[in-house]
């Protein structure tokens, strides 16, 4: 399970060779160039570290750096970068919310460094799957739906969370049976998963008749898609 960190740069040339190193060092890396498109990659993409360019067009920085931490789960981590290297300008960005403050211009692998270091305090946050912002954190039983909590069941958070897992594979009734109840009696329950997934598809779906995620597969099972 990849940790997501969205890059936020307007310079492109710079957000793309962070985003190259990034990657090659095992993250899963998203981008953009500017505060408000950074605002709609976060509620689908749900990040565990933000990289934050201050000087940005459409919106500062500064003023999404507002934004995030007065979302309602701002647990992610934000590492600014600036040009201003005087005391009194880390000390703001700090107070803004950030986990650290970087100056430019900047080594790749110091940058790398000061991520791990923040991970490595953050990490707990970061166990979560992630599609086009439906959101599961299995440590902390959440599921959050474009940043707003979902209400699951047992079972049916257990149901989502195998689906994320295995995404795009088409899953039997009897598999996903045999995952939410292995000791039970199967003849009792052959219909109790289509159950909870009409149930689940009403909580996630935007049209449960229609689905998005949650497909049925005639005679075979279900599916999860992403692609």
């Amino acid at each position: 399970m990849k940790q997501t960190i969205l890059v936020v740069e307007d310079d492109k040339m710079i957000r793309e060779l962070i985003h190259i190193y990034l990657t090659k060092a095992g993250y899963d890396v998203v981008e953009a160039g500017d505060g408000e498109v950074a605002k709609e990659i976060f509620l689908t993409k749900h990040p565990c570290l933000i990289i934050l360019d201050l000087m940005l067009p459409k919106l500062s920085g500064e003023d999404f750096c507002k934004w995030i931490r007065a979302q309602e789960r701002n647990e992610v981590s934000i590492i600014m970068l600036s040009a201003k290297s005087r005391t009194e300008d880390k000390i703001k960005g700090l107070k803004l919310g950030a986990d650290d403050y970087i100056v430019k211009p900047f080594d790749l692998e110091e940058l790398l460094a000061h991520i791990e270091a923040v991970l490595r305090r953050t990490g707990q946050f970061c166990q979560k799957i992630t599609y086009d912002g439906l959101c599961i954190k299995p440590r902390k039983g959440e599921v959050l739906l474009y940043d707003k909590d979902i209400k699951l069941t047992k079972h049916e958070f257990n149901l989502l969370y195998y689906f994320m897992e295995n995404p795009n594979m088409v899953i039997s009734r009897e598999a996903l049976m045999n995952q939410l109840y292995p000791y039970a009696d199967k003849s009792v329950l052959d219909r109790t998963i289509d159950a909870h997934i009409k149930k689940l598809r009403k909580k996630i779906e935007k049209d449960p008749a229609v689905p998005k995620w949650i497909i049925t597969v005639r005679g075979m099972g279900y599916k999860f898609v992403t692609e």
